[in-house]
């Protein structure tokens, strides 16, 4: 089956006045479209049509296929930038909690750990909560169509689209404005909990 744009998980004015209807319509409706499409395009035809996203995204990195790998890059990591975000944002709670207390100095060490590597990164790129294969969480960056879980029991729990594209019709250049509210008003913990593997405890 080619790749089709999942929908929002909200309406697109759900997250105001943090992430503008304006940007979310052209960040998703055109911006993640187009990765859909190039990637689709791409495939048609040839033996690598029906892969999944994941194996695709391996498989262009074996075969030092950049422009693929660039184009499924993109698609996947913006599938989990939608449902890193909600408007109905909470503490985490639970598991999660429990993890982050454990691994990264709780809520507030998350919060410091994670504006240094979303303000400090160079260019554009994704800033992450990833569970490592070791089952600790780690705050990691990617340039550019990098994602994390192209590497072996790497889950990816959230993610911040640190490409201009994503804030600047409603911040300019201001990056540490934009990390500011996503971590303050939009994250979605439950969602991120959710996608714990099981293996971590």
């Amino acid at each position: 089956m080619p790749f089709s744009l999942p929908p929002l998980p909200y309406a697109l004015d759900a997250l105001e006045p943090h992430v503008s209807a304006r940007t979310l319509a052209f960040h998703h409706g055109k911006h993640h479209q187009a990765y859909v499409d190039k990637a689709n395009a791409l495939v048609a035809g040839t033996a690598l049509e029906g892969l999944g996203a994941h194996d695709l995204l391996r498989r262009a990195h074996a075969d030092g296929n950049t422009v693929l790998a660039n184009q499924v890059g993109q698609l996947l990591n913006h599938d989990i930038q939608w449902l890193s975000m909600t408007p109905h944002a909470a503490t985490p709670s639970g598991r999660l909690r429990a993890l982050l207390d454990r691994d990264l100095g709780g809520i507030d060490g998350f919060n410091r750990q994670f504006t240094a590597v979303a303000t400090g990164h160079f260019g554009s790129g994704w800033a992450w909560l990833v569970v490592k294969p070791s089952g600790t969480l780690a705050i990691a960056a990617t340039h550019d169509a990098g994602c994390p879980e192209i590497e072996p029991n790497v889950t990816a729990l959230l993610v911040l689209d640190l490409w201009e594209h994503a804030y600047y019709l409603d911040r300019q250049n201001r990056r540490p404005d934009y990390v500011e509210a996503w971590l303050g008003a939009l994250i979605d913990w439950r969602g991120a909990e959710s996608r714990l593997p099981e293996r971590v405890s």
